[in-house]
């Protein structure tokens, strides 16, 4: 179906701020999107035990995820770009939600591990669709605020699904666990194919708002009505390795958060019943964090910083805070692993609003989910090595029980403060800048 004839747009009162209800779909998707990954690691520590799993089988799954997800992440991003965000994000949320609700099928490791790597392809999407809708819908004073929105369902999703997928679990066992979730993105995708279009398409836009969004496209550093760039002149840009950077060595500290979190409470002596607040109130925290690197670097640029500058003050913020992990390897207490990986996430996710945000500050909109795509592969090689490593130490060292993820903590504080100082080195202007290849910060 395509967009809605013009002459609609007269018969139809516009709807106030349009743009932040576009934005609460996105963040509506990134939740299911959530729900739908956490089931997995939720249910991990039974499922370990029911088919005899060590953590590196564990980790083989997840990997299988991440390889689809991080090779997905390039193709999707490529993809919508030619496509258009409407259209790719159908797909990908009916891909993904069909693929969640047959994990129920699963019969041991390798069925597990096709499923989460077909989930891995679906859910690959959503991150470059979502970036390039921001682009589409919100001019760069408002991006930081709207990418924050939209990547704290991340948060939400993780905060929620405990309660989602355990609640069905101890109720009627794993299996209905993964139907459950999966069938939340149909209602979504109803919405989605009533409300999305482009501002230009769409019929419920005021002429105030349609011309605010349309006037801060206009960029005089850019070219107007230049072609699609090809990925190898993508990857030629020093922005370009900036953003890959910024998400490859971020990610995969929240991947592990995700992913890893009940299991290391375990390997602490905490068992899930009454560690549930603990799997809960980081990913609380990290919502936060989302809104406050949003609110932060707007209300930096409002008060007269330079856009690069706004956003890389985030980034410093965001590198510290998550050194906060480390000091975790001191205890075994409940309320203080709970307190520090709060602190932790909360830094995270200010400084991954940030790398989510570069792309659309940086790129045209016609490769803004190319680049999107090309740093989420990044985020995701960086998460495969980092699952292998994981499953590696954590069953070399599990006489050591409570000790064994230690070295696991040590780097996942020091690797996003790695990211922050590339991040501040590549993303600069350049002479890209100057021919218009890349926006100026």
């Amino acid at each position: 179906m395509g967009p809605p004839q013009q002459n609609s747009v007269q018969s139809r009162r516009p709807i106030l701020h349009l743009r932040w209800w576009i934005g609460g779909l996105l963040f509506a998707s990134t939740v299911i999107n959530y729900v739908d990954r956490q089931t997995l690691s939720l249910l991990a520590p039974y499922l370990k035990q029911d088919y005899h799993w060590t953590n590196t089988d564990y980790a083989n799954i997840v990997i299988g995820f991440r390889i689809a997800y991080s090779v997905g992440q390039t193709v999707c991003g490529r993809l919508i770009d030619r496509v258009g965000t409407r259209r790719g994000l159908t797909f990908s949320v009916i891909g993904y939600s069909l693929i969640a609700m047959a994990t129920s099928v699963s019969r041991g490791l390798y069925t597990f591990a096709t499923f989460r790597f077909l989930l891995g392809a679906g859910e690959s999407a959503n991150w470059p669709g979502a970036t390039k809708a921001v682009s589409e819908w919100f001019p760069k004073r408002e991006r930081g605020l709207a990418t924050a929105l939209f990547d704290s369902g991340s948060s939400v999703g993780g905060a929620i699904a405990p309660f989602i997928v355990l609640g069905v679990y101890f109720r009627w066992g794993w299996r209905p666990a993964f139907v459950i979730p999966g069938l939340l993105g149909f209602l979504w995708l109803v919405v989605w194919r009533k409300a999305y279009y482009r501002p230009e398409e769409h019929p419920r836009i005021g002429e105030s708002e349609l011309k605010m969004i349309l006037a801060d496209r206009e960029d005089p550093g850019v070219k107007a009505g230049a072609s699609r760039p090809r990925w190898r002149d993508l990857l030629k840009l020093p922005q370009t390795w900036g953003a890959i950077f910024a998400k490859a060595l971020t990610d995969p500290v929240w991947f592990f958060v995700t992913d890893w979190f009940p299991i290391y409470l375990v390997a602490k002596g905490i068992p899930l019943k009454s560690g549930l607040l603990a799997i809960w109130v980081p990913f609380l925290a990290s919502d936060l964090g989302n809104f406050f690197g949003g609110l932060a670097s707007g209300y930096l640029i409002k008060r007269g910083w330079a856009l690069g500058a706004a956003r890389k003050a985030l980034a410093v913020f965001g590198a510290f805070g998550v050194l906060l992990l480390i000091p975790t390897v001191l205890t075994v207490k409940l309320w203080a692993i709970t307190v520090l990986f709060a602190l932790a996430t909360f830094s995270f996710a200010a400084f991954s609003t940030i790398a989510n945000v570069l792309p659309s500050d940086l790129f045209q909109s016609n490769s803004v989910a190319t680049v999107s795509g090309l740093t989420g592969t990044g985020a995701g090689i960086g998460a495969i090595i980092a699952f292998k490593l994981i499953g590696h130490f954590s069953d070399a060292r599990v006489a050591q029980a409570a000790h064994s993820f230690d070295p696991i903590i040590v780097a996942a504080g020091l690797v996003p403060f790695v990211g922050m100082i590339l991040v501040l080195l590549l993303v600069r202007n350049t002479n890209a800048t100057k021919q218009g290849l890349v926006r100026p910060v």
